[in-house]
């Protein structure tokens, strides 16, 4: 990492992880303090930012676009979720083992496949392997079977919407439509009390930054740059000896891994968890992220995921219906008119701009070459 990009990474760690706590934890009317919803707020936009990178490896730097991430974003959603409702135990409504949706729906056995998620450790193991395994297994048919291009990201929908379906049904024991919610604690802390929050949100922030490294680091690897090949000319990569569909299986695993820790720390900081943050639309939203931001960057999908729900905050607390057609138009004209995003448009800018300070090597040399001609000897 280079000094100044280290300086600026150390800084920004720095503030999201140490300051802006430090702030939460100020007495209330502070001139510098940091509200309880304001932290919370930032530690939904953090959740968000991670899973912003992920579609950054499969999209922006591998060339496929992935229109289902919302899937392996609920599958750590749910599984956190489970445990949280699990840990409920006979605090809910109807004072039942049970949680309150399933009375409600007369189950009278908890479902056998909800009972490994009593365990933390199991828990915490499920939100990064689930998430992984499908998108292994889904992977492994469509790359092994050739399928790119537009016909990937259609397949991929196709997953989101069989997915908002099957998460809807009551059959599914998971709550339908309704989702799971009314968490009272997380791994045996109050949700309701500020600190729990302020912890949360530490730990949010700093697996963000191991994100970021991680991604980092898989870019800047010899098997980053074929992912950068498979994205500029998948073709020539086969006939170069390499296998495709191998890296590509790699690096969609990696990001459904993402987005399932992203997703599960989602369920601490808003408290609920529904179909509808699996489907279509939020994984639309998701890719709208990335492309505002900037794909291809690392920094710009961090950025995208900041703003455009900072944006979509402010407008639908003001003008709830005008928030979608913002969010087409966005759409639209970063696609005509910076298909860079924000951050690659700036970068490219920055580059410009320095290359016009940086004078030609040639015109170095003919400037050498006039002064040696000059000299006396």
């Amino acid at each position: 990492m280079r000094t100044r990009e280290r300086w600026t990474f150390l800084a920004a760690a720095v503030l999201l992880v140490v300051v802006l706590p430090a702030l939460n934890a100020l007495p209330q009317g502070s001139p510098f303090w940091v509200s309880n919803f304001t932290l919370n707020l930032f530690g939904k936009f953090l959740t968000y930012a991670i899973l912003a990178l992920g579609i950054d490896l499969i999209w922006g730097y591998t060339g496929v676009l992935s229109l289902g991430h919302g899937v392996f974003f609920g599958l750590g959603a749910y599984a956190m979720g489970m445990h949280l409702m699990l840990e409920i135990g006979a605090k809910g409504v109807y004072q039942n083992v049970l949680p309150d949706f399933m009375v409600w729906n007369r189950v009278t056995e908890l479902p056998l496949f909800w009972r490994p998620f009593y365990s933390a450790l199991f828990t915490l193991i499920a939100v990064v392997v689930v998430p992984g395994i499908v998108a292994a297994v889904f992977g492994f048919l469509t790359f092994r079977s050739r399928i790119r291009g537009v016909y990937f990201s259609i397949i991929t929908q196709a997953l989101a919407l069989c997915a908002w379906l099957t998460f809807n049904r009551n059959a599914m024991n998971l709550g339908g439509t309704n989702g799971l919610s009314g968490f009272k604690t997380m791994f045996g802390f109050p949700l309701n009390e500020a600190s729990t929050q302020r912890g949360l949100y530490v730990v949010t922030a700093l697996c963000l930054c191991v994100a970021y490294l991680l991604c980092r680091w898989i870019v800047r690897s010899p098997a980053g740059r074929v992912l950068v090949a498979i994205r500029d000319s998948e073709t020539r990569v086969l006939f170069c000896g390499y296998s495709p569909a191998a890296f590509k299986l790699f690096v969609f695993t990696v990001s459904a891994a993402l987005a399932g820790v992203a997703g599960a720390l989602y369920v601490g900081q808003v408290g609920i968890i529904t179909p509808a943050r699996i489907g279509v639309l939020p994984s639309i939203e998701m890719i709208i992220w990335v492309a505002v931001g900037g794909r291809g960057t690392l920094i710009g999908p961090v950025v995208g995921a900041f703003g455009v729900n900072w944006l979509q905050s402010l407008l639908t607390t003001h003008y709830p219906d005008l928030w979608i057609l913002v969010l087409g138009g966005m759409f639209v004209a970063v696609v005509l008119f910076v298909p860079d995003g924000i951050v690659g448009t700036a970068q490219k800018l920055m580059a410009r701009f320095g290359a016009a300070k940086t004078p030609e090597p040639a015109a170095a040399r003919s400037e050498e070459a006039k002064a040696v001609e000059v000299t006396p000897r």
